[in-house]
This record gives structure tokens, C-alpha cells and sequence, in this order.
């Protein structure tokens, strides 16, 4: 079985400024031409000789793919995107990854020229990288810091059981697992979660009635860190589990309306709107992909009313759920169960 995933390797580029230029650059003109297709409603064939950007030849031949698939998604979605923020694609016939290195070309004092840039590749991206198909490379700025992520296709061996995960999101537990084998697993702490989020929002509070922009930006970005942590630490436990009990399929909702469907209240509307559940559920399908483990989308309606046992629906009381038929459990712990037996999202059925 092929897997497609996304390595990320930080860089350090000595002069930060030339990809800064080619950044705002392939955005500018990708914007440019998709204004051009929508006011024409058309895209028109062009070459990179025909693309006025100082850019590369390779690197506009790629622009030129992308301003037509942009195009193409905004007819159907009758909304044009802008590309907003900096980003830089290099197709892979045009880029090196070595053993501290990464080389891709750009325009330098009129010139086009090959940039080398020292990179922290890891013996596990190393690996990877050996094993793998290259795909398009992405040069992308993060606050301060600059990475490239690179699209690979890798063969992986589909994991052989035929047990089935299901996994609830939320806030006050932020995961939880059940397996179609028997096994439930309640991962990450909530509370803990809520309390240092609580922590920073009335730190920034604090900051902002002193109009100190900077230290709240950087308050921002740390709050940021902890959250993809914690995001990193609960799906590695969540496909240690998976891998432990020979899953094969993990379920998880379908994120689409999820801040409507998720029961909260007045003191958690912050934490559910700051929670990345997207970023987790990258996280969890990136994990799974690599150890052959499949994930798809389900719907996640009702999934915490309807009794597992009966199939009645009832409403929680707090975190318990409990059924006129007798049924009690965790409230989370029922909606991991349904999830575990909903049919995938595109409708096509998978045993649990």
C-alpha cells in the first residue's frame, strides 16, 4: 500500500530576505492569474516564458498548476481565494534534500541560482526520505523560524487486524478511545488543559490594558506550542493504543460542525473555540498512515444520545449517560462507541 504524507525540516537561511522575496512573489503572481481567469472565466495556456515573475522557470511552471487548480475550486465554490500568506511550492525534479542541506532554485541579484541552505534533517526524516517517492516541496515561514515541507509517497504495510476504533473529541477529556476488541482508553488531561489556557487569556487581558502588543504576540505563540504538544502527546498515546490492539480502521468525526454539536458552556466558549481538534485529528491520521493504519470520517450526530445498547436516544446528565433500558456510562465514552459502528461519511459502510 502507497501512503502519502508531509515531512517537516526546519532550515536556516543565512539571508532570510531572498525567501521572503520569492515567497510574496509566488503568491502575488498565483493571485494574479487566478483574477485574470476569473474576470475572463477562463484559464488561458501559458508557459513560464509567457508569466511575467521573477521567478525561476521550474518555480513558475509549478505557480502556473496551482493558480489552475485554485481557479478550477473557486468555479465550483463560486468564491476566488487570495493566498495570503508567504509560501514557495519547488516541484521535485528541482530541489536536493541532503544530509544537513537543502538546495532549490531561486532569483538572486537577476540571476536564477541554486540556493543551498542548511537544514536540521533527522535520522527519522532521513529514513523516511530514503524510502520514499518525493512529491512538491514547500518553503514556509512560521513567526521567526522558516521550514520546507515535503509531500512523499512511501509504501507502507496496511496493518493486517480487523478491529475497529472509535474516537470522541472534547474538552473536558480530549479524547476518547474504544476499540471493537473491548478496550477504553481516556487520553490527555482537560482540566489541566483549561486551567493553563485560562492561564494565558488573563495574561493577555493584563497585557492588552498595558498595550503590550509584542509580549502578547509572543504569549500567543507559546500558548500555540503547548497546545500542538498536548496534541502531539494524546494522538501518539491514541495510535500506541491502535497499534497494542491490532486496529486496522480508526473512526473519527467528521469535524464540520463540530463547535455547534459540542456541548459547552458560557467559561468553555474560549477553550472550544481556540482548541484545535483539526490539528489533533492531522496529527492521529499522520501517525496512523505510518504504522498502516487506516482513518476515515464518520458523522458524529446524535453519537452521544443514542444508547448503545438499545439504540434510544437520551440526553446526559453531566458526563453520565443513562438509558431507560438500564444502559449508564461515560457520556464521551458513548459517543466513542457510536462513532466506533457509524457507517464512513461518503457513505460507504466499514464493519466495527
Amino acid at each position: 500500500m502507497m501512503q502519502t504524507l508531509t515531512i517537516q525540516i526546519r532550515i536556516f537561511p543565512s539571508n532570510p530576505s531572498v525567501l521572503v522575496d520569492m515567497s510574496n512573489e509566488y503568491i502575488r503572481t498565483v493571485n494574479k492569474l487566478t483574477e485574470q481567469a476569473e474576470a475572463s472565466e477562463t484559464f488561458p495556456k501559458l508557459t513560464s516564458k509567457t508569466v511575467n515573475a521573477n521567478l525561476p522557470s521550474a518555480v513558475k511552471n509549478q505557480l502556473i498548476r496551482d493558480a489552475k487548480t485554485i481557479f478550477q475550486k473557486s468555479k465550483k465554490e463560486k468564491k476566488r481565494p487570495i493566498l495570503k500568506k508567504r509560501v514557495y511550492f519547488v516541484n521535485n525534479q528541482n530541489y536536493a534534500i541532503g544530509d544537513d542541506s537543502v538546495s532549490f532554485p531561486v532569483v538572486m541579484d537577476g540571476k536564477v541560482q541554486r540556493l543551498v541552505v542548511p537544514a536540521a534533517v533527522a535520522d527519522r526524516e532521513k529514513t523516511m526520505l530514503s524510502n520514499s517517492k518525493l512529491g512538491i516541496l514547500r518553503v514556509v515561514q512560521k513567526s521567526t523560524k522558516w521550514f520546507v515541507q515535503v509531500s512523499i509517497e512511501r509504501p507502507t504495510e496496511q496493518a493486517k487486524g480487523d478491529v475497529v476504533m472509535g474516537i470522541d473529541l472534547g474538552l473536558k477529556v480530549p479524547a476518547v478511545v474504544v476499540t471493537s476488541s473491548g478496550k477504553t482508553k481516556f487520553v490527555g488531561n482537560g482540566r489541566k488543559n483549561k486551567y493553563i489556557r485560562r492561564k494565558y487569556i488573563d495574561n493577555r487581558r493584563k497585557l492588552g490594558k498595558l498595550k503590550k502588543l509584542s509580549a502578547i504576540r509572543k504569549r500567543r505563540d507559546k500558548e500555540s506550542r503547548y497546545m500542538k504538544d498536548q496534541n502531539h502527546k494524546i494522538s501518539r498515546q491514541i495510535v500506541n493504543v491502535a497499534i497494542q490492539e491490532n486496529v486496522s480502521v480508526i473512526k473519527l468525526e467528521k469535524l464540520t460542525g463540530i463547535r455547534k454539536t459540542t456541548r459547552t458552556s458560557r467559561k468553555n466558549a474560549k477553550n472550544l473555540h481556540n482548541w484545535s481538534f483539526y490539528q489533533l485529528q492531522m496529527f492521529i491520521a499522520y501517525k496512523a498512515a505510518i504504522a498502516g493504519i487506516k482513518v476515515v470520517e464518520v458523522n458524529p450526530s446524535y453519537t452521544s444520545q443514542t444508547c448503545p445498547s438499545c439504540g434510544q436516544r437520551n440526553k446526559a446528565k453531566d458526563r453520565t449517560y443513562q438509558c431507560t433500558c438500564g444502559y449508564t456510562a461515560h457520556r464521551d465514552r458513548v459517543g466513542a462507541i457510536n462513532i466506533m459502528r457509524q457507517p464512513v461519511a461518503d457513505g460507504n459502510s466499514l464493519s466495527a
